[in-house]
């Protein structure tokens, strides 16, 4: 039955009944706490699509902040940021600029960024990572497509293209990561890694590499083919895109 309850905000009270009575918000709920069980409710009744971009802040907030009213916060976060994506995303010295957010709402904001990160790299571990190269991207996106500065990572890959470790080598400034080729191949001996795939991020967003980008590729490669070592793609991430140094014909 289509019906929007007064009480509850639901638009199909069946939903409800779904729910066991001691989740289920009171008729006489109100208030802040009102506000949560009805948020809470609504969120576990129809998942996560039935909650606006602020109402998910706002529920990331809830056991962070237990005496707050979150919803101004998480407003300001998203009128500040732009996105829930980049609400998660911003630095902490960012977010603690934040009023009324604070260390512990800090934290829970990227206690689920990091969350979202090990789950994503959970779905390439154990795994080819050839055979399940949508995955890498979704993973690689996660760590680096909002990172402010360029970092550098090698995923170092065992006999069977298993992933053996993901190291973040250096980081630079917005523009330049130093690499250092001995570096790279060095970790690999000491990982017993039978190849490689290079990785880094592009800040503005714009994955296509640079000359200097083009070279220190072949001089790795060079480094790595010496030692038997397979340099299987170099992948630059940029926002919401990526490129293949392999795919492009650079490598």
């Amino acid at each position: 039955m289509k019906l929007r309850d007064s009480a509850t905000g639901f638009a199909d009270v069946s939903l409800l009944e779904t729910l066991s009575p001691e989740i289920r918000p009171g008729k006489t709920a109100v208030g802040v706490e009102g506000h949560r069980a009805r948020l809470r409710a609504r969120f576990l009744a129809a998942g996560p699509d039935a909650v606006a971009e602020h109402e998910m802040i706002e529920m990331i907030l809830f056991l962070a902040l237990p005496r707050r009213d979150t919803k101004p916060i998480a407003r300001d976060l998203l009128a500040r940021f732009g996105s829930y994506a980049n609400v998660i995303s911003a630095s902490l010295p960012e977010l603690l600029g934040v009023d009324g957010l604070g260390e512990a709402g800090a934290a829970a904001l990227k206690l689920v960024q990091a969350a979202a990160q090990r789950l994503a790299k959970a779905e390439v571990l154990y795994r080819p990572i050839l055979s399940n190269w949508e995955r890498l991207m979704e993973y690689l996106q996660s760590v680096l497509a909002r990172e402010k500065v360029e970092q550098f990572r090698v995923l170092y890959l065992d006999n069977r293209n298993k992933l053996l470790a993901d190291i973040a080598q250096a980081r630079g400034t917005i523009n330049h990561t130093p690499v250092y080729p001995r570096e790279v191949v060095k970790r690999a001996l000491e990982l017993h890694a039978t190849a490689i795939i290079l990785v880094h991020n592009h800040p503005s967003g714009d994955p296509s590499p640079s000359d200097d980008d083009i070279q220190m590729t072949r001089e790795i490669k060079l480094a790595a083919a010496a030692l038997g070592l397979v340099l299987h793609d170099h992948i630059i991430v940029g926002n919401g895109s990526w490129l293949s140094f392999k795919k492009a014909g650079l490598l």
